[in-house]
């Protein structure tokens, strides 16, 4: 099952109680907050944006390499991880985008809609993407931080 976490790092910044975080393996995601709370929402939103990037300039996205002692894993939101999910398996799928359209019969402007990843797209429209696309959905729960 495939998710998207990164190991981030914590660190204080220059301002006293200023908390900054990043991430060595999308170092375009870099943030900071007030408290341990906020930054920790603040890296999750950051994170999720540095990552729509990718498809947006046609690249993979990065590879989790860093793990390990004092890392903090963060996952993007779920609308975000839902989105990541159905541009990876369009890419992968190495089909048009009207055979996608067909596939999910829907017309072809509101498959560029999906594909945008600057517009917002229900979840059911991204389930479906992703039925299309040969892939499942799956919804996870774990304790919040």
């Amino acid at each position: 099952m495939k998710t998207y976490a990164y190991a981030a790092e914590f660190e204080a910044g220059d301002r006293k109680g200023t908390i900054v975080v990043s991430f060595p393996d999308v170092p375009e995601a870099i943030t900071q907050g007030d408290d341990i709370a906020d930054a920790r929402a603040q890296a999750e939103e950051a994170l999720g944006l540095a990552l729509l990037s990718y498809p947006q300039r046609e690249l993979p996205l990065p590879k989790v390499k860093a793990k390990g002692k004092g890392a903090t894993m963060i996952a993007v939101a779920a609308d975000v991880a839902a989105k990541l999910a159905v541009l990876e398996a369009f890419a992968v799928a190495g089909i048009s985008k009207s055979e996608f359209a067909r596939r999910m019969n829907k017309d072809e402007k509101e498959v560029r809609r999906i594909l945008d990843p600057k517009h917002p797209t229900k979840l059911p429209a991204m389930v479906q993407a992703l039925r299309a696309l040969g892939k499942r959905l799956v919804v996870g729960i774990e304790e919040a931080a």
